[in-house]
């Protein structure tokens, strides 16, 4: 198979139109059988509920070559199962698990001449999502909604390597309390919107959002989840009802206990024991991880012991050992690996 003719090496994170895109409706109480377009625009009612009342969620995943030159997906049973959690929160219907595993399967392979080659560093972004199409003016469901899968080639998350970022502690709230935080939903990004373009303005990488009842425990960022790193080599992730249940965190929690013999925990981090960590990190399906070396609360610094650099050397490990995974330098735990072609 012959790969189109792109700059791999110089690809943004960003939409590169693909030649195919999965499309499914569900009108009338049922899902139609769905295929295979080539038309990337979308065309609906201007009283769509997506429109009026915001319905609709997403999820994120990625298409690789790996070294032995097959094209895989990582855990996309994940990204399925994630997706029908969001659909039963806002009152959506629900896509069966094996029919969005083979829209991924059918949209990769149709897509197969942009995934880019082992050793580019760049991967087959793969977005699905669905939304209320069917008009609606009363606040309620709609009545008819649209499943879509498409594809674009993006490029390595980092160039020139995973430099540390700086991140400052939220004066706003990520999710309540018993509301959306836990599911993919479209309204919680464009809730984050105002104050991720704030926080550029004010000279950092990312928002570090607390609890919004008690404004005392991390939860997450606005696109991923925290690992930090114990002086004593310790793995911890923050829990909480409002956070997104992150593919890559949960993945790299089974690395560092089963791969790196690492102790892990999940439980309630106090935002007063941030400085007490030796590492930190942002875990997302973009990035894998994205090494944090400094946050700021409210003019009060807090640098991480693993510095500016570079990643912190357990960080380091579990990135490596992941990505080793994923591009199949390492074996994979079973049912991670989702071979397409």
């Amino acid at each position: 198979m012959e790969k189109k003719d792109i700059d791999w090496g110089n690809l943004g994170f960003g939409y590169v139109p693909t030649d195919k895109r999965f499309v499914a409706n569900y009108k009338d109480g049922a899902w139609d059988e769905g295929a295979l377009v080539s038309d990337s625009t979308i065309t609906i009612s201007e009283c769509a509920g997506v429109l009026q009342y915001a319905q609709t969620c997403f999820e994120g995943l990625k298409a690789y070559t790996t070294e032995d030159g097959h094209i895989v997906t990582f855990r996309p049973d994940l990204n399925a199962e994630r997706m029908i959690d969001s659909c039963k929160r806002l009152q959506m219907p629900v896509f069966p698990k094996e029919k969005f595993i083979e829209a991924v399967e059918q949209v990769v392979a149709a897509n197969a001449a942009y995934v880019p080659p082992y050793g580019s560093g760049a991967t087959l972004y793969i977005r699905p999502f669905m939304f209320g199409s069917g008009p609606v003016i009363g606040v309620k469901p709609a009545t008819e909604y649209q499943f879509r899968m498409f594809t674009t080639p993006v490029g390595p998350y980092f160039k020139g390597g995973a430099k540390p970022i700086t991140i400052r502690v939220s004066d706003f709230d990520r999710a309540a309390p018993h509301g959306t935080g836990h599911i993919k939903a479209g309204l919680n990004y464009a809730m984050s919107l105002y104050a991720i373009v704030d926080a550029h303005e004010q000279g950092f990488d990312e928002n570090m959002y607390l609890d919004a009842a008690t404004r005392t425990y991390v939860e997450e960022t606005g696109g991923a989840n925290f690992l930090f790193v114990t002086k004593d080599g310790k793995v911890v992730t923050p829990k909480s009802d409002s956070i997104l249940p992150s593919i890559t965190r949960r993945s790299l929690m089974i690395v560092a206990k089963e791969y790196l013999g690492l102790e892990v925990e999940e439980r309630p981090v106090p935002f007063a024991e941030v400085a007490e960590f030796a590492e930190c990190g942002l875990c997302g399906t973009a990035a894998v991880i994205s090494p944090v070396g400094k946050i700021v609360d409210h003019g009060k610094e807090i640098c991480l012991p693993s510095g500016m650099d570079e990643m912190g050397p357990i960080t380091k490990k579990l990135y490596d050992t992941l990505t080793g995974i994923q591009m199949g330098r390492i074996e994979a735990p079973k049912g991670w690996i989702h071979t397409i072609l």
